[in-house]
């Protein structure tokens, strides 16, 4: 963590927004954005899950995910259709890992540092809630889903410039479909950092998407085509 002034936080954040904009593919800058923009709405998050039970335990305990701390032999064994098994289906299908999210360095809040944290390593639980690949239009849906439910400026850019790089077809089924279902589906489901998810692993999907009040997706998406680079960072707004 780097302590810095709230004037260097200003400058870091107009200097990382306008690199951002300038090259999307700088997605060191894109990380720096999302941390000195998002006080805000990290107090609110982070008292949202004070105010749960699970979410209280999680800031307290404060566990990570990574592959080391995963116990990938259990969740191989888990039936199809439990969180378990398909967040390792996700994993193996699009080729991702957890351990590529980067850890949080201009948050000055301890507490706030670690929600930022979780967020970012939540990130493919919530495509496996979603039902959304890690293709552009499942990224925009997903982003759509995080505006809405945490409030993160972020999300809300990642959210409003994603669409710019959508076909027109697929830009007609986020904006009749996919869009209006992700929104509505951030606003109401239960705070989703507030999920203890390493203790759930052998809870149903559907059950848990029940749980927080999170309908099944209108559109099921095939699997990226052009599947994204392991070290992929996904507060890229571009989503490239």
């Amino acid at each position: 963590m780097v302590q810095c002034y709230p004037l260097q936080k200003v400058l870091l954040a107009v200097g990382s927004g306008v690199a951002a904009l300038q090259d999307p593919y700088r997605h060191d800058m894109v990380a720096v954005l999302g941390e000195t923009t998002g006080h805000q709405a990290l107090r609110k998050l982070r008292d949202r899950m004070k105010n749960d039970p699970e979410g209280c335990s999680i800031l307290m305990e404060r566990p990570r995910i990574h592959l080391s701390t995963l116990d990938l032999s259990h969740m191989s064994t888990l039936p199809d259709g439990s969180l378990g098994r398909e967040y390792l289906r996700f994993l193996d299908e699009n080729q991702v890992t957890p351990d590529s999210r980067a850890d949080v360095k201009f948050v000055d809040n301890e507490e706030l540092a670690y929600v930022m944290q979780r967020y970012r390593e939540v990130h493919d639980l919530l495509h496996t809630l979603l039902g959304m690949p890690t293709n552009m239009l499942g990224e925009v849906a997903v982003k759509c889903f995080e505006a809405a439910q945490t409030g993160l400026p972020m999300c809300i850019l990642g959210a409003v410039l994603g669409p710019l790089r959508l076909s027109s077809r697929r830009l007609q089924q986020l904006l009749t479909s996919l869009g209006p279902w992700a929104l509505q589906s951030g606003q109401q489901a239960r705070c989703v950092l507030s999920i203890y998810y390493e203790r759930r692993w052998e809870q149903s999907l559907d059950s848990l998407r029940e749980e927080l009040g999170i309908e099944p997706p209108p559109l099921k998406l095939k699997t990226a085509s052009k599947v994204l680079p392991p070290d992929h960072d996904y507060n890229d707004p571009t989503f490239l």
